[in-house]
């Protein structure tokens, strides 16, 4: 949820935050400074499943008991950067600086691929790439092939599925494998044995080959009508606001279901500096109806156990906001301190709430991780090992949690 949503306005309701209403604010953090005054939330909250769940009245969908009741909720995460940017490489990579690997990277780098003819990580996102772009879904530093692979919000997922009329898969084939004994001869080559791009064209060759069996597999797998019509409703993709969600939630399924190991989705707009309540009810609406269906549709087909769905943004959002131009700004500022994320399947606890905010939702004050953790935990649910899962590179064996991090026992089952 790129943007950063607000905990208090999701699922971390604050009645003292309410009671405080357009008051003025005794704290001075967040971004802006000068005279501040409390945001109570434009949402009513009430609980909800057989666990008594605390979420905002606009999630309709994900409030319902069978979806309710299989969600972790976590409240005691805290991040390290104030910008997006930063924030968000941050969530997705480990570190703020860039250059890493993504979770979904190094996810694929020790799971490997169930499927020889697909990716084993893809990213989808909106038409507007997220901040950061493509270093959100990046290798880093480990080989090529782990890149995510990005599938197109507009028109045809991805591009060229379907060879020119005058284009043979024989001829294809030829053409691959001339090319495969070029760079072959090219990499045994003795003067370029040792090359530092050696490694970026073996993983070329072997993303060619990947490219040509997607050709076989990926038409099909992308072709939704193949879904039943209430299948294809559930995920809201009869209704123009849920449609571009739902259908990337559908696939996400679909992929996952052939062997897709790791599957990201972006949603953007979650930024409400102003505006709180006309913004975030509507992305709620976007992603609410979409989510509960594919947590629905994993338990039904007996896949949630076996999959670790994770709803997060990059940070949290302040309980207050400033004066701009001597009028109130009813929104929220980025909070480092406090953010709220929610866990199903993959061995998480069912229908429980881990972690605490204060009275006001300004900072975690019980069990309290930073983000190095929630990847740790992440890892540790898909059965792999953060101390284990290494890869040596600029003179050292580098990890997803950079120097170490600690398994968020609270959030397993």
């Amino acid at each position: 949820m790129e943007g950063g949503p607000g905990q208090m306005d999701t699922f971390d309701p604050k009645p003292e935050l309410d009671r405080l209403h357009v008051t003025e604010s005794k704290r001075t953090e967040g971004l802006a400074t000068g005279k501040r005054f409390y945001v109570g939330s434009p949402f009513k909250s009430r609980k909800v499943g057989q666990s008594g769940l605390d979420m905002c009245d606009q999630f309709v969908h994900l409030a319902d008991p069978e979806v309710a009741d299989e969600l972790c909720v976590y409240r005691g995460c805290q991040a390290e950067s104030l910008n997006h940017p930063e924030a968000l490489l941050h969530m997705n990579t480990g570190s703020r600086l860039g250059g890493d690997p993504a979770v979904g990277a190094w996810a694929t780098y020790g799971l490997g691929s169930e499927n020889q003819n697909l990716p084993g990580f893809v990213v989808m996102t909106e038409l507007a790439m997220p901040q950061a772009g493509s270093a959100n879904w990046s290798n880093g530093f480990l080989p090529a092939y782990y890149q995510g692979t990005t599938l197109r919000a507009q028109g045809s997922p991805i591009l060229d599925l379907k060879p020119g009329d005058y284009r043979t898969r024989q001829h294809q084939r030829r053409m691959l494998d001339e090319l495969a004994g070029l760079n072959q001869d090219h990499l045994q080559s003795s003067s370029l044995k040792q090359h530092p791009n050696a490694g970026e064209l073996a993983a070329r060759m072997e993303s060619y080959e990947l490219a040509f069996r997607m050709q076989t597999s990926v038409p099909n797998l992308i072709d939704l009508q193949t879904e039943p019509q209430h299948v294809l409703d559930s995920y809201g993709l009869d209704d123009p606001e849920t449609a571009a969600f739902g259908k990337q939630c559908l696939m996400a399924r679909r992929m996952v279901e052939e062997g897709v190991r790791f599957v990201q989705i972006f949603s953007g707009g979650w930024d409400s500096h102003d505006y709180l309540e006309r913004g975030h009810a509507a992305r709620i609406k976007s992603v609410d109806k979409p989510i509960a269906a594919l947590i629905k549709d994993l338990k039904q087909r007996g896949m949630l156990d076996d999959t670790l769905v994770v709803w997060t943004g990059e940070f949290g959002r302040t309980p207050d906001n400033n004066y701009r131009g001597g009028v109130t700004a009813l929104g929220r500022d980025h909070n480092i301190d406090a953010m709220t994320m929610w866990f199903a399947g993959g061995g998480t606890r069912r229908g429980a709430v881990v972690g605490a905010t204060d009275e006001i939702g300004a900072k975690a004050v019980e069990c309290v991780h930073p983000i190095r953790d929630v990847h740790v935990t992440m890892l540790n649910l898909l059965g792999l090992d953060d101390n284990k899962l290494t890869y040596f590179h600029g003179g050292r064996y580098k990890q997803l949690s950079q120097f170490g991090g600690e398994v968020i026992h609270e959030l397993i089952a």
